[in-house]
């Protein structure tokens, strides 16, 4: 098989994005759409991938930074024909082209796949059939079904216009022809513009046949041209995401009503309430029950866990059959072991909590280590910042910590201690003994509440 080069159009401005952002760079799953189509184009294992970019070209470079990505400056916008000519002298002599678009997301490997195969003497072309093709360049084919032509809407005839089958803009083409084909185009169309289109005709010219492969789905060669098309395919993409996870065994209260930003792994019998929204790396383990509204980013929750509604964990890691939530949020660095409880308005950060301990109601617990089968009374803080350095709370296994205990950092509170509640702790409290840090309780007689001035 020849070597197969991928180079991504990806220079345009995107005017109707309305948005200082370039175009490629507005996001869907999480992840920006150039970013999405070379992760796509590299399951192909291309020898060589070249990105060709322009407006905002220093935000695109600093946002894709992947090693395996070459670059081409396209400095001026004349149309996909001179873009493809500006990554001409990164591609060999010979082998393959594939031409991707990098405002087109949700082409499939698949798809992909099948192009290539088409394109048995090096040139192939994907199309698509709409119900109203206007705004798009039209295929024209001969007598005998063969692609002889693509006519851009604009130069259309009244015939022409009513063909349904478009061009997508995605083809595969020959090296060894590149050079002298890109070499003839010219620019006398409506737009003035030096299409990559007209290669076909060329290919017609040179005894070349263009097979043609049509998109298994719309969706597949859907361009985003402004923020309502954006939102469109985002929720197409949720939807696919939704149905593969309802095929794999999960359970989906609504599949409308669930985002995925990033890559969800699961074991059998997951359940997820309406409105969750995972980002990042996310791993649910058998038997996991998600609540209501719960964002998880970049956690591991290990089997038989349940998570209660409107919970928020990032970086976290949860292990087995813990009870977290409603209302609990879990911070970067928080690893909880087995059989933990975390209540509603509990925040962890930095922290790790043992086996069988609870933390129910109403604390913080950051930069901190907690043992096991430890109990932290509702309204308690470990007070970990002093306003330039954090400290470090130890709290050993079997402690009860009394209700509305702060935690002054550094300190530590040693095995089987007990802490009265509203204690304020400086100092180690000793293992196996109760400890009480308050102010004295007084009274004062004859003290008047302030009355409101007239």
């Amino acid at each position: 098989m020849e070597s197969l080069s991928v180079v991504i159009l990806a220079a345009g401005k995107g005017k109707r994005m309305y948005s200082a952002m370039p175009k490629v760079l507005h996001p869907i799953g999480g992840q920006p759409m150039l970013a999405r189509v070379i992760s796509t184009a590299r399951q192909l294992q291309p020898a060589k991938m070249v990105v060709v970019y322009g407006h905002g070209g220093d935000q695109v470079r600093e946002h894709i930074r992947d090693e395996d990505v070459d670059w081409a400056l396209q400095a001026e916008q004349l149309g996909t024909g001179h873009a493809l000519k500006m990554a001409l002298s990164q591609l060999p002599k010979v082998g393959r082209t594939l031409v991707l678009y990098g405002d087109v997301p949700l082409t499939t490997v698949e798809t992909l796949q099948k192009l290539l195969a088409a394109a048995q003497n090096g040139m192939s072309l994907l199309t698509d059939v709409l119900a109203d093709a206007s705004g798009y360049g039209r295929i024209v084919r001969n007598a005998a079904g063969e692609i002889v032509a693509i006519v851009e809407d604009k130069d259309c005839n009244a015939e022409q216009k009513a063909i349904r089958e478009i061009n997508t803009g995605m083809m595969v083409l020959p090296n060894d022809k590149l050079e002298g084909w890109l070499g003839e185009l010219r620019n006398g169309n409506a737009q003035g513009e030096y299409y990559l289109t007209d290669v076909i005709e060329l290919a017609v010219r040179d005894g070349i046949a263009v097979p043609g492969v049509t998109v298994a789905a719309g969706w597949e060669a859907a361009g985003v041209n402004n923020k309502v098309q954006l939102a469109e395919l985002e929720r197409q993409l949720q939807q696919n995401q939704a149905r593969a996870l309802l095929t794999a065994g999960v359970m989906l209260a609504d599949p409308a009503r669930i985002d995925i930003r990033g890559q969800l792994q699961h074991g059998m019998d997951v359940s997820i309430d309406v409105g969750c929204v995972f980002e990042g790396q996310v791993t649910l383990g058998d038997n996991v029950e998600i609540g209501a509204y719960c964002v998880l980013k970049n956690v591991r929750i290990a089997a038989g866990t349940r998570i209660a509604p409107y919970s928020h964990l990032e970086d976290a890691v949860v292990g087995e059959a813990c009870r977290i939530g409603p209302y609990a949020r879990l911070r970067p660095g928080a690893e909880l072991a087995a059989h933990v409880h975390v209540g509603n308005f509990v925040e962890i950060k930095k922290a790790t909590v043992g086996e069988g301990s609870k933390v129910n109601h109403l604390t913080y617990i950051g930069d901190a280590q907690i043992g096991s089968k430890v109990n932290v009374g509702a309204g308690s803080v470990t007070c970990n910042y002093d306003g330039v350095n954090k400290f470090k709370t130890v709290i050993g296994d079997n402690v009860f910590v009394g209700s509305g205990t702060l935690m002054v950092a550094p300190v530590t509170l040693e095995e089987g201690a007990t802490i009265g509640a509203g204690s304020v702790l400086t100092k180690t409290a000793p293992a196996g003994q109760l400890t009480v840090a308050r102010a004295k309780q007084l009274t004062v007689a004859g003290w008047q509440r302030p009355q409101k001035l007239k």
